[in-house]
This record gives structure tokens, C-alpha cells and sequence, in this order.
């Protein structure tokens, strides 16, 4: 799964819609009733990443930090440890100085980042990285030098991969493009067996969902994963939307090398 779970807001009046104590209990209910092995959040601040890993239950852990030097929003992995084992992980400053906390470059006022993390599946002992990560809103620019840098941690990371994001782009969007290039990842959606949904836009805003809409997040993955199920998660829980944007969600094998599963 892939959500921007938008952040709180504490210093504005927000909508009664998005007002993060209004939404938390809906929040909570999507994600027992989802229960992802793996699960990237965008937006998150340090409170919200602890109170969905306590949503998820005690079988989950999280990595990712805030992407300024002192903390602020961040873009977590969360996983089933009863199902994966992380390995190692990484974040890194979406600039010309990926180990620089909060450093920018590309055209973005605010910092971006993307966090990596290996993984072992124990029902397969199959090796798998995963990222996720959240680009910026405003600056064209600095969405195509990111999906440069997703792309080129992907190319050299020697593993299937799993992509998860809010990259504010769309499906015809040069992002996109540069992620899906030369086959090394599949938008997910695209190649499922079945979906599950609708293809809704994933920002509705806390409105009744758009077919067909705009994309802004995403699932990609490497081509040795078989994508079985897609769907846009259009639920309402607890009475009422969770967020502005719609989780997407994948439900994927990871093949033996050769083809084989």
C-alpha cells in the first residue's frame, strides 16, 4: 500500500474534514481492516507515523525519519515483521546532497526524500528493496531529478523493487516516464491480473472520488513481481474520509529467478 496520510496542521484553521483528530479514528479502522504486509506513508509527522504503527499492531515496525535536521514530515516504511525481515535501510535527501538533512536543490523550497530499505520474505528467503517517497508539489524540476534518483537507486540496487509514492505527477507525466523507462519497474495498476476498484483519481480531497481522475500516487514495480490484484482504496470508515488522497494498493508475487513462482 501507498498513502499520503496528510499531515497535521496546527497552525491553520483546517476544514472540519481535516482536522487530524476527526481523522485518525477512520485512519486507524482503513488500516486494521487493510492489514499491509509492507506500507508506504507520505506526509507523515513523528506522532502520526507512531499512531499508525500502532494501528498496524505489534507484528509491524517502521523506519524513516523526518527529512529536515530537526525532524518535521516523513515518509515511513512500515512492514509485517512476522512476514519480513529488513535487512538494512536508508533515507536520503531528494538534492545534490542526498546525505544532507533538509538540503534542496532542484528547484524545492521544501526538502524531499526517499527511504530504502532491503527485505527478505520468510515464507520465500526471495530478496526484495523497497522505497518510498514523496515529490515535491511545485517544482517540475525537482520531480524529474527525483524520479532520476529513484531510478537510478532501482538500476543499481541488483533486486526486484517496489516503488511507492506520492509523486504529485501523472500518468503521462515525464516522472512517470523517466520510473518507467526501459521496463525496469511496471505501474502496477497496469498490469494487474484484476482489479478491485475503479480507477479512481487518488485526490479527491475529501469529495466523492473522480473515475478516471488524476494520479498522484502510486505503486511501481520490478517485473519479477506477478501483480495479482490492484485496487484504489475508496472506502469511507468510520463515517468519513481518512485523507485527501485514496491509498493505492497491490497484491504481488515475487517469481523465482528464470520466470518460475
Amino acid at each position: 500500500m501507498s498513502w499520503n496520510i496528510r499531515r497535521r496542521v496546527r497552525h491553520l484553521i483546517p476544514r472540519p474534514v481535516d482536522r487530524w483528530d476527526q481523522r485518525a479514528p477512520a485512519v486507524e479502522a482503513l488500516l486494521r481492516a487493510e492489514k499491509p504486509t509492507l506500507l508506504g506513508v507520505q506526509e507523515a509527522l513523528a506522532d502520526q507515523a507512531e499512531f499508525v504503527a500502532r494501528a498496524l499492531g505489534g507484528d509491524y515496525r517502521w523506519v524513516g525519519r523526518g527529512r529536515g535536521p530537526g525532524g518535521g514530515e516523513s515518509c515511513p516504511l512500515f512492514y509485517d515483521a512476522e512476514r519480513l525481515e529488513m535487512l538494512d535501510w536508508q533515507q536520503a535527501a531528494l538534492s545534490d546532497h542526498p546525505t544532507s538533512p533538509g538540503s534542496t536543490s532542484w528547484g524545492n523550497v521544501i526538502p524531499r526524500i526517499m527511504v530504502s530499505a532491503t527485505f527478505v520474505d520468510r515464507a520465500t528467503a526471495r530478496h526484495f528493496m523497497a522505497v518510498n517517497t514523496h515529490f515535491d508539489h511545485l517544482s517540475a524540476r525537482s520531480r524529474l531529478r527525483s524520479a532520476q534518483a529513484v531510478g537510478r537507486l532501482v538500476s543499481t540496487g541488483n533486486l526486484p523493487a517496489v516503488v511507492t509514492g506520492d509523486l504529485n505527477a501523472g500518468v503521462k507525466s515525464a516522472p512517470l516516464r523517466v520510473l518507467l523507462e526501459d521496463g525496469r519497474l511496471a505501474e502496477t495498476w497496469d498490469v494487474s491480473r484484476a482489479h478491485e476498484s475503479e480507477e479512481w483519481g487518488t485526490f479527491p480531497n475529501y469529495k466523492r472520488p473522480l473515475r478516471n481522475g488524476k494520479r498522484l500516487d502510486w505503486i511501481l514495480a520490478s517485473p519479477a513481481f506477478r501483480v495479482d490484484r490492484a485496487a484504489i482504496n475508496a472506502q469511507l470508515h468510520a463515517g468519513r474520509w481518512a485523507s485527501d488522497h485514496l491509498p493505492v494498493q497491490a497484491v504481488m508475487v515475487l517469481r523465482e529467478a528464470g520466470g518460475s513462482e
